[in-house]
C-alpha cells in the first residue's frame, strides 16, 4: 500500500510555505502567487495554528468585501485543520480530502510538527505517474518483452 511518505519523497527539498497570523491577507496573496501555490501554512511563534487558502480568500474576504490590506490572516484563517501522517494511505488522503471537500492536507510528523503539504495535485500525478508504469509493464508482459 503506498503512503503519503512516498510523494513527500519525491517533494523532499521543496520549501514548505508558511505565514505568521498576524501578516495582512494582502501579503499572504502576494507570497501565495508569488510561490504558486494555493495555501499557506498559518504559523504563531513556529508552531501550525491553521491553514490559509484560496477559498478562504474568496469567502472569508472577498466575499464579505473587506479589505486584503487591514484584514490579518489569523482572522480569517481556517483553523481546524484535518492533517495527516506520512504513514496515512495514499486511498485514505484522497478519499479523506474528497469527504471533506479540501485541496491542501498538511503532514505531521510524530512531535506535531508540519513536514510538508499534500495537494490534490500531488495525488494526481502520483495516481498518474504509476498508472502510466502499470500500462507500460503490461504492455510489455502483453508482448512477450518482460
Amino acid at each position: 500500500m503506498s503512503t503519503l511518505s512516498e510523494i513527500l519523497r519525491e517533494k523532499e527539498g521543496a520549501p514548505l510555505f508558511g505565514i505568521e497570523q498576524g501578516a495582512s491577507v494582502l501579503d499572504a496573496v502576494n507570497m501565495m502567487n508569488d510561490c504558486s501555490v494555493g495555501a499557506l501554512i498559518v504559523n504563531d511563534v513556529g508552531r501550525m495554528i491553521g491553514i490559509f487558502t484560496e477559498r478562504d480568500v474568496l469567502r472569508r474576504v472577498i466575499g464579505r468585501q473587506l479589505d486584503p490590506a487591514t484584514v490579518r490572516v489569523g482572522q480569517v484563517m481556517t483553523g481546524r485543520v484535518i492533517c495527516c501522517t506520512p504513514a496515512t494511505s495514499i486511498d485514505e488522503a484522497r478519499e479523506l480530502m474528497r469527504s471533506r471537500r479540501i485541496r491542501h492536507l498538511p503532514v505531521l510528523d510524530a512531535e506535531g510538527e508540519v513536514v510538508g503539504v499534500i495537494s490534490i495535485g500531488d495525488l494526481n500525478a502520483y495516481q498518474t505517474t504509476h498508472q502510466e508504469t502499470t500500462i507500460h509493464y503490461l504492455h510489455e508482459y502483453l508482448h512477450g518483452r518482460v
